[in-house]
C-alpha cells in the first residue's frame, strides 16, 4: 500500500471516531506567540513538549534552519500576519544543535538536485535571472549565527513593533534544554 493510501485510510478512521475532537480551538494562539522554528524530525514533539505548549497555544513556522532569509520573505509574512491578525504578542525564533543547515554546502545539494534530473539548462537560467543558488542554499557555520542574523531581522523589520520582544534560542534536539540566546524584553529596554 502506498504511503498516500495509508494516510487516507488512518485519516478516515480519525474523522469517522472523531479523534479531532480533544484538538479542537480557534486561529488564535492562547499564549499570543509565534514560534520560528526548523523542520528538523526530532523537534516534531520535542520542542513543543519542551515548552510546554499544547494545540492552540502557539502559532508554529518552520523551515529549514529557523532561518529568516529574506526580510520580504514568505515566513516574515507569516510572523507579521501572526502578530497583526493572529494576535501573537511574542516571537521566538528556536534553531537546535546538530542541525542540517550548519555547514550546507550548496555545491553539495545543486549535484543532489542534477542527480534527480534538473539539467544544468535549468540551473544556468535561475543564474541568468539573478538567483544566487550557491548563496539561497547555504546555511551557517554555528546555529548561534543562524538565530541572531533571524532575530534580528525580525526585530528590525518596519512592518513590526519596536515593542514586540523577539527571542533567541537553540534547542538540544535530545534532551530538550533550551538555552536562551537573546532574551527580546532586554533588547526593548536598551531601545
Amino acid at each position: 500500500m502506498s504511503l498516500i493510501n495509508q494516510i487516507m485510510d488512518y485519516n478516515k478512521d480519525f474523522v469517522e471516531t472523531k479523534q479531532y475532537q480533544e484538538f479542537l480551538t480557534t486561529k488564535f494562539p492562547d499564549k499570543r506567540m509565534v514560534v520560528v522554528t526548523c523542520m528538523d524530525t526530532r523537534l516534531t514533539e520535542l520542542l513543543p513538549k519542551a515548552m510546554n505548549l499544547h494545540n492552540g497555544d502557539a502559532k508554529i513556522i518552520k523551515n529549514a534552519g529557523a532561518i529568516v532569509s529574506h526580510p520580504f520573505g514568505s515566513l516574515m509574512r507569516s510572523i507579521i500576519v501572526a502578530v497583526y491578525a493572529l494576535e501573537a504578542d511574542e516571537v521566538f525564533v528556536i534553531g537546535h544543535y546538530d542541525c542540517g543547515m550548519t555547514g550546507l554546502n550548496s555545491a553539495n545539494v545543486l549535484e543532489k538536485v542534477k542527480s534527480r534530473g534538473i539539467s544544468d539548462d535549468v540551473i544556468a537560467t535561475l543564474g541568468h535571472a539573478g538567483i544566487d543558488l550557491d548563496q539561497w542554499l547555504t546555511g551557517f557555520n554555528h546555529v548561534r549565527d543562524g538565530i541572531e542574523k533571524s532575530v534580528n531581522i525580525i526585530r528590525n523589520h518596519p512592518l513590526l513593533p519596536k515593542n514586540l520582544p523577539v527571542h533567541g534560542l537553540i534547542i538540544d534536539p535530545e534532551t530538550g534544554r533550551l538555552d536562551l540566546i537573546d532574551e527580546g524584553y532586554a533588547a526593548i529596554q536598551n531601545n
